[in-house]
């Protein structure tokens, strides 16, 4: 096997392009000489012929030292974008403006430069748009060949190129037609654009009509012999998308949709990086607002800790945190597999130098005191627990153990080291809870809420429930997606159960928003829209995934797991609500247990987490939490 050709060292480099650069500004000055003299210097004077090669040995030197200002020389020749563009013209409208001004001093023996001989001023201003329409197309065509001709997305055979209709004639719409054009590796050809706004109809975006509105997509996939469907509709156009996706399957298109605009704007992919439609896309609702001036007030030159750093909800708080310039962040996680994955991702996104992982357990009460005396967090986000419902309902002794005892471990040791502000993240199943695991997060609650009262306290402590997140480890989703890929069934507890569902970034958003607002001893409910039936969830995938519900893929009841609702709540019995000033967010406040009584139930549950225990340990939960109601094997 050869060895792969090494590329040019940094002073090759500099040489090609000064190289390239010199011919181009030379003939462009040339050029704009020719222009002034209606492409007849010789005829004006001999001595012009002259005087253009004296001009072009101190002009282009300046233009190139320009460009270099301008960064040009750091970049390479095929990538260039409309800041290149303006870069490049700037570089030349400053060498303009120098030599403007060099040609209105009067001569003079005491004023530097001022008898040095000047091109005559159309020339100055023709070579200032000459040489950058000469430096913008050399760098264009360069850019099309590459991607056209270079790049891996123009391997294969590209003469049967898909047909492709755009649903979404805006921004993003556009970028994919540029990016499907330039990039004919990836087999699709855009022809059509559909739209609801009827203003577009009947013109063009880079030369690919608008033809109609989505509801006309049958006719126009005729018309235009499409074969393919990419969906570019905003963000918060759930509802259209959810109609488009229906139209085109019933169509028997093949679907894909863009990434977010959000992706597309921060750099993290391009417009030509469609994907599958996924369930989010169905599910979803209107974008969160943030206010993102007091979250990152809230986090920026701080210490903030994470624990539970490896989950799904963790490592999300990790993402959007460190995002927010924290001095540095903590990490705590008991598996060192998840641990070393959030540490590498961070590290991979250049948050290396603010990160410290630690693994350990949120039980080990002194390793927890020495993390907090060492590192003073400010933040604590505490999002580790044991969280899957009939897993902790054959084990509570665990489910206590970690969710109830560990809370209310480190919401001490958050008071006594004067943490500035505790955040729990909780859910909706400690509402009148049915399951150890709810119960657990129930009885964590009310230790925060003891917590905040201890005479001296200056910690801020508060919790935050929300439901079910999509894509979050043992989250039905990745039960359904496998079940389906092995042919069938797909198992669902019952016809009616339902469940809310939130993504995770939304969820992690909606957590620090709430942290913002928190005074102290409240409980946050996320608004996470109406609830939505498991099996319609099942049925969609379905057919996402390309099969037909109950007849290529089954759908079988399995009856509720122990634990187990039919349907979630958001307001706890004897729970007052109060306005936020987000829409997305609910407050409740309750009478807290005192601290008193909170260490009398620590004390007593203590007793009672002895493995093996199960029906006595849940019968005993009946006296802290009377309204819940267990499960007895």
């Amino acid at each position: 096997m050869s060895a792969p050709p090494k590329r040019s060292s940094s002073p090759q480099r500099l040489i090609i392009l000064i190289g390239c650069y010199t011919i181009l500004l030379a003939a462009s000055f040339f050029l704009s000489f020719q222009l002034r003299f209606d492409f007849n210097v010789e005829k004006n004077g001999p001595q012009w012929v002259n005087k253009v090669q004296w001009y072009l040995l101190w002009v282009v030197p300046m233009e190139l030292m320009a460009l270099y200002a301008f960064g040009q020389f750091r970049g390479f020749l095929s990538y260039f974008r409309t800041p290149d563009l303006l870069r490049v013209f700037g570089s030349f409208a400053v060498v303009t403006g120098l030599m403007v001004v060099m040609w209105m001093i009067p001569p003079s023996g005491t004023i530097p430069f001022s008898n040095f001989e000047m091109p005559p001023r159309a020339v100055i201003v023709a070579n200032l748009l000459v040489s950058t329409m000469a430096v913008a197309t050399f760098r264009v065509i360069l850019r099309v060949y590459r991607e056209r001709y270079l790049s891996g997305h123009a391997e294969g055979k590209t003469a049967n190129l898909r047909r492709v209709a755009i649903v979404g004639a805006g921004d993003v719409g556009a970028a994919v037609a540029v990016d499907l054009m330039a990039k004919r590796g990836l087999g699709l050809k855009p022809v059509v654009f559909l739209d609801d706004d009827d203003t577009k109809h009947g013109h063009e975006i880079h030369g690919v009509p608008v033809a109609d509105s989505p509801d006309q997509l049958a006719a126009v996939c005729n018309d235009y012999e499409v074969e393919h469907v990419v969906i570019a509709l905003p963000a918060r156009a759930h509802r259209r998308m959810r109609e488009v996706i229906a139209l085109t399957k019933s169509l028997g298109l093949v679907t894909e949709i863009v990434p977010s605009m959000w992706d597309l704007a921060s750099g993290r992919v391009q417009a030509s990086q469609i994907r599958p439609v996924e369930l989010e896309d169905l599910l979803g609702r209107d974008p969160v607002s943030l206010d993102s001036e007091l979250i990152r007030d809230m986090i920026q030159d701080r210490v903030v800790l994470v624990t539970g750093a490896g989950g799904s909800i963790g490592a999300e708080l990790c993402r959007q945190i460190a995002n927010r310039s924290p001095t540095r962040l903590i990490l705590v996680d008991h598996s060192e597999v998840q641990m070393f994955q959030i540490e590498q991702e961070m590290i991979g996104l250049g948050h290396g130098s603010i990160v410290l992982p630690f693994v350990g357990s949120v039980l080990d009460r002194q390793r927890m005191s020495w993390i907090l005396q060492t590192y003073k967090p400010t933040l604590i986000f505490h999002a580790a627990a044991h969280k899957h419902v009939p897993m902790m309902e054959h084990q509570p002794v665990e489910a206590l153990r970690n969710n109830t005892v560990g809370t209310y471990q480190l919401a001490q040791l958050a008071a006594q080291y004067q943490v500035h502000k505790f955040v729990l993240v909780s859910t909706d199943k400690a509402i009148n809870p049915t399951s150890v695991m709810g119960c657990s997060k129930r009885l964590a609650e009310l230790g925060l809420q003891a917590t905040q009262q201890t005479p001296g306290n200056t910690t801020v402590f508060c919790a935050v429930r929300f439901g079910n997140v999509l894509g979050s480890s043992g989250s039905v989703i990745p039960t359904f997606k496998r079940q389906i890929a092995e042919g069938g069934p797909v198992t669902v507890t019952h016809p009616d159960v339902m469940r809310y569902f939130m993504t995770i970034p939304e969820s992690v958003g909606l957590i620090l928003q709430a942290a913002t607002q928190a005074n102290g001893g409240e409980i946050f409910v996320l608004d996470m829209g109406q609830p939505i039936k498991i099996v319609d969830v099942a049925r969609q995938l379905i057919e996402l995934s390309g099969f037909r519900s109950g007849i290529d893929i089954e759908i079988k009841y399995v009856g509720l797991r122990p634990g187990e609702k039919l349907f979630e709540e958001i307001q706890h019995k004897g729970e007052q609500f109060v306005d936020t000033s987000h829409q997305r967010i609910f407050r409740f406040t309750a009478n807290a247990p005192t601290p008193e009584q909170a260490q009398d139930w620590m004390n007593q549950l203590a007793e009672q987490l002895v493995p093996g225990r199960r029906n006595e340990v849940k019968q005993f939960l009946t006296k802290l939490v009377p309204e819940y109601t267990p499960f007895l094997e």
